[in-house]
């Protein structure tokens, strides 16, 4: 069902987006910054975004669009100017076919991604599509659906904040396009992830940069976003808990079972952080966050998105990707936070955190992320085994837990 987004609703889908991110999509104090300026002027010719379901994209093209780079480094963004400048490279691409960019769709799930995603959409007085390529945040390019459903990502357009512009239009192995070859786009899709991140990581870009690519007519929406729906669950889920309806993780699993038809369980606490380390490099937040209970030591960690979560009482993980790992803070104030909202600036933990009660919530992944053999399933493994753990996936549900 199609619905307005405005400026006085992004605070809530910023915090369900988050919630949904499993620790990654860009961290609320970026989206934040981006949302108070959400106002009708020279920006943007109206304070208000209208989303629209899959089935309902008919009125023209639809291209994917993001932040890629480090959190942290995006936080004091007012303005998605990288972002933008890569649609309008996008729409002038499309205008020279004889086509028209009608929809933004956002890569995934989480507050940076679903408001940029927005936020870009009314400048040019576009529409949002309610899905997103993984219905969590990724830390790279070929665990997306649009990946592995094979769409051409040629071209790709990266801007920086300042308007330096790179077009990649990498070709496939063989001599032009292989149109219906899944593989043949995939592999395309990891040579662009291998080339942009050491472009964002450049001095001139800062770690950071706005992405277009996945270039989607009508008849290939449904096939790329199998995962539906996003925008909506997480904006409910932001109004729980801006009303303060949610208050432990038991109540938060009750909701995502019950209402939400996801599956989730309370993986480890309540505790409390002790520690977090993070080091930024090649365009992501890489650390380690310590929670601590009277159970034992929790250790989730993350490259830009949570990954792997350890109990130090237990031999083997006890949540990974693709699974979300997500954060829920008891008590007064905030309850959800990115990694990358855990640390101020200057390295210290973040006083909204220190001492409260704090808990991982485990979320079954959607059914395109956990396909044995797939591509984003062996993505993410590749990426768990670069953080330490070689052995196999390990599903907190058997059926992913979707009801």
């Amino acid at each position: 069902m199609a619905f307005e987004l405005k400026q006085s609703d992004l605070e809530a889908l910023l915090q369900g987006g988050c919630f949904f991110g499993s620790g990654g999509g860009g961290t609320i104090t970026s989206a934040r910054h981006l949302a108070e300026n959400f106002v009708a002027g020279d920006y943007y010719p109206a304070a208000s975004v209208r989303v629209v379901d899959v089935a309902d994209a008919t009125k023209g093209d639809a291209v994917m669009v993001a932040y890629l780079g480090a959190p942290v480094a995006i936080n004091q963004v007012k303005y998605p100017d990288g972002p933008v400048k890569a649609v309008a490279m996008v729409k002038q691409h499309l205008e020279q076919q004889g086509r028209k960019l009608a929809y933004i769709v956002p890569p995934e799930s989480g507050a940076l991604g679903f408001v940029v995603a927005c936020l870009v959409a009314a400048h040019f007085g576009l529409e949002v599509i309610d899905a997103d390529g993984a219905g969590r945040a990724v830390p790279s390019l070929p665990m997306l659906t649009f990946a592995a459903e094979g769409v051409n990502p040629r071209p790709t357009m990266l801007v920086s904040q300042q308007g330096l512009q790179v077009e990649l239009n990498v070709t496939p192995r063989g001599n032009g396009e292989v149109n219906g070859c899944s593989q043949h786009q995939q592999d395309v899709a990891a040579i662009i992830e291998q080339m942009v991140r050491p472009i964002v990581a450049e001095q001139e870009f800062g770690q950071f940069g706005g992405l277009a690519m996945w270039i989607m007519d009508t008849d290939e929406l449904a096939r790329a976003l199998p995962i539906q729906g996003t925008l909506s669950r997480a904006l409910r889920m932001g109004r729980l808990l801006q009303q303060r309806e949610l208050g432990t993780a038991a109540e938060v699993v009750r909701y995502l079972e019950e209402k939400a038809g996801l599956g989730a369980r309370a993986l480890f606490g309540p505790g409390r952080i002790t520690a977090v380390k993070e080091d930024t490099t090649g365009g992501f937040d890489v650390g380690k966050v310590s929670i601590e209970s009277d159970d034992g030591l929790c250790t989730v960690v993350y490259q830009n998105e949570s990954l792997l979560a350890w109990n130090s009482a237990q031999g083997q993980p006890i949540g990974m990707a693709p699974d979300s790992l997500a954060y829920f803070v008891e008590g007064e104030g905030q309850q959800v936070f990115s990694n990358g909202d855990l640390l101020l600036a200057d390295g210290r933990l973040n006083p909204q955190v220190q001492g409260r009660p704090v808990s991982v919530i485990g979320i079954g992944a959607a059914a395109p992320l956990r396909v044995p053999g797939g591509l984003i399933l062996d993505s993410f493994m590749e990426q768990v085994g670069k953080l330490g753990y070689l052995g196999p996936y390990l599903p907190l549900f058997d059926n992913g837990g979707v009801k």
